[in-house]
This record gives structure tokens, sequence and C-alpha cells, in this order.
């Protein structure tokens, strides 16, 4: 896969759960939220990150996971698997798996929980990416795990490892995202830099980053890809108001984390994919009806 090719809206596709007292995964639902996303147009897919609650999945469930929607895509758009783990053993492991698979390429979450240094996290990246052969994603999202990949190792790994060709930046600092797109301008290489956070998506691409890796095109994957399709057409305005659109969800974050939030609002739309594992699912009825306030204003508006 060309880095050229590494652009554009890449949902985290939630992973369904049945109601179940171990709350299984629904590979039906999986497939049906698969086919919804393809449906709207986005330009990846992103199975096994934060969204699709990797970090509650068992090893073979990743697996499953995975080969569910590899199956389900039947090659229309490239898949980009979650394969970061707390070691670098564990992420070496899940990688080397999702190449076997078929995955187009790697987004890897730093390591959470440990602290760890800079050169620790630059010594991780490297090892994995010397026990593979498709392009690797870095991705930084130091409010959940609590390690920041800095501006200068993305730049550093970016420009040291051929397989190293982009990051996803989450931190919710644009400073961060800009450094990011700057410093990695600077290289003789094509680095593809997408914004993490969804109400950064217009600013990544008006600083010269590729897209969004955007939790909210799961709830309305037409509108995301409206972000970056108005952008590239030279229609700023509408990019804006897509990027609006998108979000006003933010308010609602106040009452769950983000992943349970948009879990939530994709139920709250009707598709029957169930709640974030235990325990990790509670929405208050007051975050309830601000969810579902959202929802009806986009709807209201033709939003999908």
């Amino acid at each position: 896969m060309k880095t050229s090719d590494i652009r554009g809206i890449i949902p985290p596709v939630i992973t369904p759960m049945n109601n179940d007292p171990e709350q299984t995964v629904n590979h039906e639902a999986l497939r049906q939220q698969v086919e919804r996303l393809l449906a709207g147009g986005v330009h990846g897919m992103f199975p096994l990150g934060t969204n699709g609650e990797a970090y509650a999945l068992s090893f073979k469930e990743k697996e499953e996971v995975l080969a569910t929607v590899i199956d389900q895509v039947k090659g229309r758009v490239p898949i980009y698997a979650g394969t970061g783990c707390i070691t670098t053993a564990e992420t070496i492991r899940m990688s080397k798996r999702a190449e076997e698979m078929g995955a187009d390429a790697l987004s890897i979450i730093t390591p959470s929980f440990a602290l760890a240094s800079q050169k620790e996290l630059y010594d991780h990246y490297v090892a994995v990416a010397k026990q593979v052969n498709i392009p690797i994603i870095l991705y930084n999202i130091p409010p959940r795990t609590g390690n920041k990949l800095l501006p200068e190792t993305v730049q550093a790994l970016c420009r040291d490892v051929d397989v190293i060709v982009g990051a996803k930046d989450s931190s919710g600092d644009t400073e961060n995202l800009k450094a990011y797109i700057r410093l990695t301008r600077e290289l003789d290489k094509d680095v593809a830099i997408f914004a993490g956070k969804d109400d950064a998506i217009l600013t990544c691409l008006k600083e010269g980053g590729v897209g969004g890796i955007a939790g909210r095109a799961n709830i309305w994957p037409a509108t995301v890809v409206k972000i970056y399709d108005c952008f590239k057409a030279g229609d700023l305005e509408g990019a804006q108001a897509a990027q609006d659109a998108v979000a006003i969800l933010q308010q609602t974050y106040k009452y769950g984390n983000p992943h349970t939030i948009i879990k939530t609002a994709v139920a709250l739309q009707g598709h029957n994919i169930g709640k974030c594992r235990a325990p990790f699912n509670y929405v208050p009825e007051e975050g309830l009806e601000a969810i579902k306030k959202v929802l009806a204003e986009n709807a209201a508006k033709g939003l999908n």
C-alpha cells in the first residue's frame, strides 16, 4: 500500500456486542455496521481501535473481529488494523497476525498505564516495525494511555523507519497536531498525518494533513466524509458546515467517555449494536437526552 493512498476519512469501527451476560461480539451486527460505513463513502476501515473497544477484547476476539471486517469489506477499501498493546512482545504478536490475515496497514497505539520515555517509545516502535512489512500509522492519545508521542519522536520514527509512514494525533492539542504536520513535512518522504479528534479534521486538512480517523463517522459516515470531499473540491463553506455538525456531539462527552457516547448514539439511531463492555457503558438519563437532542438536530438537517 502506497503512502499516497493513505488518506481520507477512516472510521475506527465500533464492535457490536450481544446482550448476553458475557457481552459476546455480535458479528452479524458488525457486518451491518461495516456496510453502513461503506455506504457513507468512507475511505478505509479501522477495526480494533479505541472506539472498537480493543482494550476489552481478548487476542482471539481481536482475530475474529478483524477476520469479520476483512471478509465483509472484500477489498473495497483498505483495512487499518489496530494492533497496539501494552508490551512490545504483545504488539509484535498482534501486528504479525494482522498482516498474515490480510490487513493493509497497522495503527499502533502507544503502550499504556506504565509511563514510557521518548526513547522507550522510539525503541518500541522500531522493534515492532522490524517484524512487519506493511505500513504503520503511529497513534497518539495521551489522555487515555498516559504516554505522549512528541512531535520530534514522530519525525524521527518516520525518518528512520521505512514502514512508519504516518501518525494519528488524538491528543486534543491543535498545536501538537500542527507540529506533527510541520516536522514531518521537512522529511524527504511522503508522511500521512491524521486528526484523531473529530472536531479537528478540517484544521488538519488546512494545515496539510490527510484526513481524519473519526469515531463519529460511526454515527454520521456521510457527513464526516463530506468534510473531506468538500475540502478537496475547494468548498470550504460546505466543509465547515459538515465539521460543525459533527462537532456538536462534543457537548455530550461530559456524560461518559467518548466511545461510550458514540456507541450509545449509534444504538439510539436504531442499530442493534449493544452497549460497550462493562464497566465502561453507563450514560445517565440526562446524557441520553442530550445525545437524542444532537441526533434530532442533525437528522432535521438531513445529515447521516
